[in-house]
């Protein structure tokens, strides 16, 4: 990220990998469902499964939302940093090439937020 200042910024950002022990932040958006104002920020280990992120990790983050219980992420669409992205289910976030601050996007065809409104 770039920084306009008025002097030097001569400072790490605090936000490295290395700061976060052995974890990646790892941001999830559910798109259309905007009781969940931003997405959510997770602190995740890299040897984690995918299919574990989703169904403890994100199904415990989604849960206040009554669409929650109806979600299919096996059937759901995916996008990586804004890229059609297809997970594998099977494998650790590490070999799915999620890196350190990615952003996932969650898209569940016909699951539009509360009563259809996108919230």
């Amino acid at each position: 990220m770039t920084v306009n200042s008025i002097g030097p910024y001569e400072f790490p950002p605090l936000d490295l990998e290395a700061n976060f022990h052995g974890n990646r932040l790892l941001y999830v958006g559910w798109d259309r469902h905007l009781m969940f104002c931003s997405p959510f920020a997770l602190a995740v280990s890299p040897a984690m499964g995918f299919s574990e992120l989703c169904e403890q990790v994100l199904r415990a983050a989604m849960a206040a939302h009554p669409d929650t219980a109806k979600v299919d992420f096996s059937a759901s669409v995916w996008l990586l940093n804004d890229e059609p992205w297809t997970p594998d289910f099977a494998a650790s976030l590490d070999a799915n090439g999620l890196r350190h601050k990615d952003m996932l996007r969650l898209q569940t065809p016909g699951l539009n937020g509360l009563g259809n409104s996108a919230s």
